[in-house]
């Protein structure tokens, strides 16, 4: 990725959806912000609230012609025709996913703070590779994907990038040289005008 190219935006949905209003505020979002993709990550295992919000953000997503990925559940990205799906376990479950939902479905991997995970998933044949958290975090052991290893990434591998957790516009500003994706979520939806607090770290990418 040239410095001249702008890094896209990469939603992440909140952790719990009040389907009521969330594929409202969705649509704002879509309507005024040029979106690359968005990725269903919901902090519930209960089967039925997923598929009922995979309806909701999906019926959403394709009106706007946005594909959706979902975290993890390779059967039920099958199941209900989405995109594609984002795995969590670095490079593990990649070769799986990709002879389960076939050579055009979108196949991600998130890595942590791992280079040679990164690496693994991308030769397992991942579209992109997500590192994070970015930003300071007390979650986990709180380590933290330095800009290094974006750096290197971008200079040496070709697969697409997405930088994550913890953004704010000082760390977009740095990274977006060097990273391909931003994945926001929890960034904007905890704001009271998601658009806006979106608008604040899009226009921190162009500097």
């Amino acid at each position: 990725m040239s410095d001249a190219e702008q890094p896209q935006i990469y939603l992440i949905t909140p952790p719990e959806i009040e389907l009521s209003l969330f594929p409202t505020d969705l649509a704002r979002v879509l309507d005024t912000t040029d979106i690359a993709c968005i990725r269903l990550s919901l902090a519930t295992r209960d089967e039925d609230l997923i598929l009922r919000a995979a309806d909701a953000v999906r019926e959403v997503a394709h009106r706007f012609d946005v594909a959706l990925v979902i975290d993890t559940h390779v059967v039920l990205a099958q199941r209900l025709g989405l995109d594609g799906v984002h795995l969590t376990d670095g490079a593990r479950s990649v070769r799986m996913a990709r002879k389960e939902l076939g050579e055009d479905a979108i196949v991600g991997a998130y890595c942590g703070q791992l280079r040679h995970d990164g690496m693994s998933a991308g030769e397992a044949g991942a579209d992109y590779v997500s590192f994070g958290p970015v930003g300071a975090t007390a979650l986990g052991d709180g380590s933290r994907a330095e800009e290094e290893l974006f750096e290197w990434w971008s200079e040496m591998i070709e697969i697409p990038v997405v930088a994550e957790g913890g953004l704010d516009a000082e760390i977009i500003r740095r990274l977006a040289p060097m990273t391909d994706f931003f994945g926001i979520g929890e960034e904007i939806w905890r704001s009271q005008d998601p658009v806006a607090a979106l608008d604040t770290l899009t226009s921190a990418m162009a500097g």
